[in-house]
């Protein structure tokens, strides 16, 4: 049964950046592992952190002053944590959080080899790290998870009873379900978030894009109908699987479910509403448009102020965009929609790419394989 489950894996192709996108020293002046393209930050803190399977993970926290809450985040595929570092750090500074992200066993500069299991060690080390080294609580933990991410984030939140919050953007109902549309789940499938997702009892937020065309939108809803306490998701219009950060609603959107979970009790015992929210989801923010996910991303972004500007996507997504500068874009009043479970936000087809100075220190951000869950031509 293994080997099938193995063989069954081997077809979701893992894809690390090759060859790896930072290399990790020491930095004599101070004595900490730095990224040598990076440098060391006071903030920013490289770790090595060891699994139960026997791989050495690459990690980085960064440090923010202001925050209560602590966001750990599962990239997609095809990324490392040389290409997220400012993607980290803009989300850091804009949702007032610490957070920690960390490379898959094989990724980056993590030893091992890919897999569905050494994933859940991977995460399991990051978090173990969080408890242990920075004295971080349950209660103060958000799950971040990224398109393949969201496997190792739903596995750990399924297991953790006092978890803040969750938030998967462009999910997978299941790595099969992924390459075809089945009904059940087979005992050979991986990543099975659709049925570790009715586990989950903390606040859930769901991103993904109308227009993906990686992982189908209805994974997204799929996993939403099965929270226990939803809270109102952004469908992103037109939004593909390597571009959702390009939209201003994605930050926004981002900011006010920190905002909303911050304000909740910190223990929470069973499903209840979360603070800032009708007892039936809204749409998602600025309701005048569908939107579509992110998964896997290979973006170079920059957000231009004063312009309304179509998110570019090249098929490899490793597109650069334009940075803001200096200013505000005025915020748009949002409408309130009709309450029904499944609704898509209305927002301009043409995202402007310009939101509280986000991606400002942006400069390459590579996020995902387009193929990244097409079968792979050779087995890994």
């Amino acid at each position: 049964m293994g080997t099938v489950t193995s063989t069954m894996a081997a077809k979701f192709a893992f894809f690390p950046p090759t060859p790896p996108c930072y290399q990790v020293a020491m930095d004599e002046a101070s004595g900490k592992l730095m990224m040598m393209e990076m440098g060391t930050r006071e903030n920013v803190d490289i770790l090595k952190l060891d699994t139960k399977r026997g791989n050495r993970v690459v990690a980085v926290y960064f440090k923010n002053p202001a925050a209560s809450l602590t966001l750990l985040y599962s990239h997609g595929n095809a990324a490392d944590l040389g290409q997220m570092f400012d993607l980290f750090n803009e989300l850091s500074l804009h949702l007032r959080v610490n957070l920690m992200g960390y490379d898959y066993s094989g990724y980056g500069q993590s030893s091992g080899k890919p897999s569905e299991q050494n994933t859940y060690a991977d995460i399991e080390a990051a978090y173990r790290c969080l408890e242990e080294r920075y004295g971080v609580k349950e209660e103060d933990v958000i799950l971040y998870g990224q398109s393949v991410g969201s496997g190792p984030t739903l596995d750990l939140a399924a297991r953790l009873m006092n978890l803040r919050a969750v938030i998967l953007h462009s999910p997978i109902a299941s790595g099969f379900r992924v390459m075809y549309p089945v009904k059940r789940t087979y005992w050979f499938d991986i990543y099975k978030n659709i049925d570790k997702m009715p586990m989950v009892n903390c606040p859930v937020l769901v991103i993904h894009g109308t227009a993906d065309d990686v992982v189908d939108w209805s994974h997204g809803k799929q996993l939403w109908d099965l929270c226990k306490e939803k809270y109102e998701p952004l469908w992103v219009k037109g939004g593909n699987h390597c571009d959702l950060e390009l939209y201003p609603q994605y930050i926004k959107h981002l900011k006010k479910f920190v905002s909303a979970v911050e304000k909740s009790p910190q223990l929470r015992n069973g499903p209840g509403p979360v603070a800032d929210q009708m007892e039936t989801p809204r749409k998602s923010t600025d309701c005048r448009e569908t939107y579509t996910p992110n998964m896997d991303q290979k973006e170079k972004f920059t957000l231009n102020t004063e312009q309304r500007e179509k998110p570019r996507v090249s098929t490899d997504c490793r597109e650069k965009p334009r940075a803001s500068i200096d200013r505000r874009e005025k915020s748009r009043k949002s409408i309130d929609c009709p309450e029904k479970e499944n609704h898509i936000s209305d927002q301009p087809e043409k995202a402007r790419n310009s939101i509280d100075r986000f991606g400002d220190m942006i400069r390459s951000v590579q996020l995902c394989n387009i193929a990244c869950f097409k079968p792979a031509t050779k087995a890994l």
